[in-house]
């Protein structure tokens, strides 16, 4: 039983650090196609799916974590 949870947190570890990484710092996704960052703005479309998948990723990273210690 301990392999698959460790199985999946390595899925979800990779999985984790794409998504990470596909959030430019401070720029956002605009700026990967030729956008500027230099203005506030609100996440939409791709950007806020991306932000809301890395949230969703966190914390069920975080839950089998946990059950891989149970």
């Amino acid at each position: 039983m301990n392999q698959i949870w460790l199985i999946i947190q390595g899925v979800l570890a990779v999985i984790l650090v794409a998504l990470i990484l596909l959030q430019a710092q401070g720029s956002g996704l605009g700026s990967t196609w030729g956008g500027g960052g230099e203005t506030y703005h609100t996440k939409r479309g791709v950007e806020k799916v991306v932000f809301y998948l890395t949230i969703v990723g966190v914390i069920t990273f975080t839950l089998v974590s946990v059950l891989a210690l149970i």
